[in-house]
Formats: C-alpha cells, structure tokens, sequence
C-alpha cells in the first residue's frame, strides 16, 4: 500500500509517501510545496494544486492522509490554510483516490502512544519506525510522514475489525 501523508498549510505543505507492507515501511519520499509570501493567493492556491498533482502522477497512491485543521488564534491564517487544504482535497478527490483525515491527537497516538507528546517526540519516532538516518527536514515533511504512519496503522485496525474511516 503506498500512501501519502499531507501536512496541510498555506506557505508550507508537508509531503510524506510511504509504503506500507506487511508491517513494514518503506520511505518513497519526503518533501514540502512551498510558497512565497508575496506571492497572491490564487497562485499560491494553484501552485499547491499542480504540485499536488505532481505527486499523484508520480506515486499513484492507494491511500491519501491529510491532517484536519486545529485552530485557536489567528483567523487570517486559518482561513489561507482551509483554502490550501480544500485545494489539496480537490486534487485527491478528481482522481477518486480515497482520503482519510486524522486529528493532531489521532497523529500522536498512533505514532508514539501518547496523546500529548510534543514535536521532538513525533520527529524521533517518525524518524525511528521509517528507519531514516536523520529526522526529516523541513518538520512539516517529517509531520507528514508522521500523518501516513498514522494512516497506516489505522488502516490496519480498520481491516481487522470492518471499519471504515475513509470519506
């Protein structure tokens, strides 16, 4: 199964791809598309599409699994980062690939047990269970690959059991 993990944002989306077979993960790649604050909106919306469909292209993914939004201050941000996720969903929906999204807390359960742990201990882990060499860079990549190993243990649950969490 090869599923990629999206760490949605506005300026910053991280990229994770990751192949998951029999208990076992293989690190395709990981990255981030980027885009520059000057930049105006719907050419930074339109870049984060063609990239998106770049990777598609590339991996032809199984499973995409995207990271829902949390939010507690600034509105601006929020709504440039809804637009970008909406962008990326988009892109995953017109190829009919299914996509499963997963809570920050979701996200650090499944990758260190602990609801509350904190970004070092999510990097350490990612960095662990794919076997890399160093964490991944940028922390949106590594948060990334964190979302697909999340999906990936979920995904199993959800086999064994008859649970569906795609929507």
């Amino acid at each position: 199964m090869i599923i990629i993990g999206i760490d949605p944002g506005y300026a910053i989306v991280g990229i994770g791809v990751v192949e998951y077979v029999g208990n076992k993960f293989r690190t395709l790649e990981y990255n981030a598309i980027t885009t520059p604050a000057g930049m105006a909106t719907t050419e930074r919306l339109k870049k984060i599409y063609q990239e998106m469909n770049m990777y598609l292209d590339k991996y032809n993914p199984d499973a995409v699994a995207i990271e829902e939004l949390f939010f507690n201050s600034n509105q601006k941000t929020a709504i440039n980062v809804a637009q970008a996720r909406g962008v990326l969903l988009v892109a995953v929906s017109n190829r009919n690939i299914p996509i499963c999204e997963y809570t920050p807390l979701q996200v650090k359960q499944s990758v260190t047990g602990y609801g509350r742990a904190d970004k070092k201990q999510i990097q350490t882990m990612v960095k662990m269970l794919l076997g890399l060499n160093a964490i991944p860079k940028p922390d949106d990549a590594a948060d990334a690959l964190a979302i697909a190993i999340c999906h990936a243990h979920s995904n199993k649950m959800n086999n064994m059991f008859g649970i569906n969490n795609v929507k």
